[in-house]
Order: structure tokens, then C-alpha cells, then sequence
């Protein structure tokens, strides 16, 4: 297999910084990983790459990249039930329309999260109260330790929020090739989330379908967040924190207004943009990085700012987050 040398990664990652890949290498054919596997590959450093939505390259990559982009969406119903299956290398939004316009529910509210199907499970991507999590069947995937396909069912992959076997014990071992979901055909839609229910009512409608709300949910994201395409950003670059409910009260003593939601029995998920944004962040740059004007939860490239740059800014902002809220930031975002 052809690889290429000294390939810039800008085009390749959503914040738009310049890093150089020793090797590249575009997989749209997965025979290849045998090929790969068989003459060393794997025992040399490589980085599985998909849409390039939730990586910051801080230096230049000694190694290969591996970017899957392999292709194809197809389904079958069975009783209540419809199994979608896509390639690793399938657009998410474009599979989030693929049901959308089938008529399958399940996905809508997680229209235009960006990035590949692939690497949906990884993160376990979720958004305006829906998680993959709860629509994941399985995914298939190439184990580059042992050369063999595999197949992961729910239960194997120890889904928490925004985390998996992926991103934790299998880190950057599994390429995942395909992910197959199950819809159910009469599952109710989630309004409830956000400003989903206040946009519907600005727009007169009152009994909303598949497609009401993934519209809703595009134009919700498109008016919060930056467009990767002229402002570079990985969305959000934080993760929510999860904190105790005690913790909660504490904090509701000294900020009375602060931001939270309901998480588990005796835990709450704190919004992390409204910490940030009360640490005077948001709208702030140093330099050509900084936080996004409407959304301080989300860092961003307005120009030339390096990887290094956007790091720094991230270490500043947990830092004065921890400083004044006792609460520790967690970033979401890959940083190689």
C-alpha cells in the first residue's frame, strides 16, 4: 500500500493547525489492514484518524496516520425494530439524514455533531438529551495487536458519558471498520432538551416530526457554535463535569445560579461553558485562540494560532476554573 510522505494536516483536523504526518495513509478498502498488519505496520507508530473533529495536534506526527474512509449505509427492519449499518469511514450527519429521511427516529437529536461514524462509539457522542449509547447494537472492527476482525456488542464496549473501552483500555488499538444501530420505529421524539421545545414554538409547530427536529437541532448548533469551515474548532473542547450532589449544594451557597443537571442518583453534571464563562472567558483570546463568543465551552482557531497555542489557552482555563469553583475541567478533545 502506497504511503505518502510529509503530509500536511491541516485539511485533516477541524481546528485547521499545521502539523506534518511522517506517513499518511487513506484506508478506503479494509483488505488493507491485513496487508498493513502482515508486513509490520502496526508495530510502528500510527494514529487512526477519522474526521479529524475532535483531535488538536500540538507537534508534528512521527509516524503514520491512518484515516478510514471507507463508505456505505445500508438497513433491514425487523417487527419494531430498524438495524442501520454504516462504514467507520460514512459522515455522521449524513447517516443522521439517511434516517432521518427514511423516517427512522432515534438520531435527530444528534444532527450535525461532527466527525465519522467511526469514531461515534469511541466518544460515545451524545447531545440534547440523546447518547449513541442507547442506539448502539454493535460495531465490527480490526484488532492491530493480533491482525483479526472483531465484534463488539453494547454490553462490550463500557459506555459512560463521552467514554468507551475505546478511549480508555483499547486506546488506539481497534480501527472500527462498520457501526450497525438499532432504532425502534415508535420511539418517542425528545423535545424537552435545551432550547429544542422554545424553537418549535417560534416556529408554530406543535406536533413535531423526525425531520422538525433535526432541522431544530441544526439550526440550534449552527447559531451556538462555529462552523469548522470558516472558524476553526473541535465543538465542545471540555467535557461536562459530573460532580456529587453534596458538591452541588456546596457550590449553590457561593453561586446561587449556577448551571447543573440531574445525573445519576446521587450525582449532578455541571455545564461546564456557564463555569467558563463566569471565569471571564468567554469571547477571550490570546493571541489567535480563544473561547467562542456565544459558547465559552468551545476553544477556537480565528486564524493562525499553532496546536501549542490552543493547548495553553485550555491550561489557563482549567486553571481558573479550579481556582474559583473547586471543580477540576476534563478536556474532550484528543491531544497528540
Amino acid at each position: 500500500m502506497e504511503v505518502e510522505q510529509n503530509i500536511s494536516l491541516k485539511p485533516y483536523n477541524t481546528f485547521g493547525v499545521e502539523a506534518t504526518a511522517q506517513g499518511f495513509i487513506n484506508l478506503a478498502d479494509e483488505k488493507k489492514l491485513l496487508k498493513l498488519y502482515e508486513n509490520g505496520f502496526f508495530a510502528e507508530r500510527f494514529y487512526i484518524l477519522g474526521g479529524g473533529s475532535n483531535i488538536l495536534f500540538t507537534q508534528d506526527f512521527s509516524g503514520t496516520i491512518l484515516r478510514v474512509s471507507n463508505k456505505g449505509i445500508q438497513h433491514f427492519i425487523e417487527g419494531n425494530h430498524i438495524y442501520v449499518t454504516a462504514a467507520g469511514g460514512e459522515v455522521w450527519n449524513d447517516l443522521v439524514w439517511y434516517c432521518v429521511h427514511h423516517g427512522f427516529p432515534g438520531m435527530e437529536n444528534m444532527a450535525l455533531i461532527p466527525g465519522t461514524v467511526g469514531a461515534s462509539p469511541v466518544q460515545n457522542i451524545g447531545a440534547y438529551g440523546a447518547e449513541l449509547m442507547d442506539i448502539f447494537y454493535s460495531c465490527r472492527a480490526f484488532d492491530t495487536k493480533t491482525g483479526e476482525f472483531r465484534t463488539f456488542h453494547n454490553t462490550d464496549c463500557a459506555f459512560t458519558y463521552r467514554d468507551s473501552i475505546f478511549k480508555s483500555r483499547y486506546k488506539g488499538r481497534y480501527i472500527i471498520l462498520s457501526v450497525t444501530y438499532k432504532l425502534s420505529i415508535h420511539a418517542p421524539l425528545n423535545t424537552k432538551y435545551g432550547a429544542i421545545e422554545q424553537e418549535l414554538q417560534k416556529r408554530g409547530i406543535q406536533q413535531p416530526s423526525i425531520k422538525d427536529i433535526a432541522e431544530v437541532v441544526s439550526y440550534i448548533r449552527v447559531e451556538k457554535l462555529p462552523d469548522p469551515s470558516t472558524v476553526g474548532n473541535a465543538g465542545s473542547f471540555f467535557k461536562n463535569p459530573i460532580v456529587s450532589n453534596d458538591q452541588v449544594e456546596n457550590l449553590k451557597k457561593d453561586f446561587p445560579e449556577i448551571v447543573y443537571y440531574p445525573f445519576a442518583d446521587k450525582e449532578s453534571k455541571l455545564a461546564a461553558g456557564w463555569l467558563i464563562e463566569q471565569c471571564g472567558w468567554k469571547g477571550k483570546f490570546v493571541g489567535q485562540a480563544g473561547t467562542w463568543k456565544n459558547q465559552a465551552l468551545v476553544i477556537v482557531n480565528r486564524g493562525s494560532a499553532s496546536g501549542k497555542e490552543i493547548y495553553n489557552i485550555s491550561c489557563l482555563i482549567i486553571e481558573d476554573v479550579y481556582k474559583k469553583f473547586g471543580v477540576m475541567l476534563e478536556r474532550e478533545v484528543n491531544i497528540l
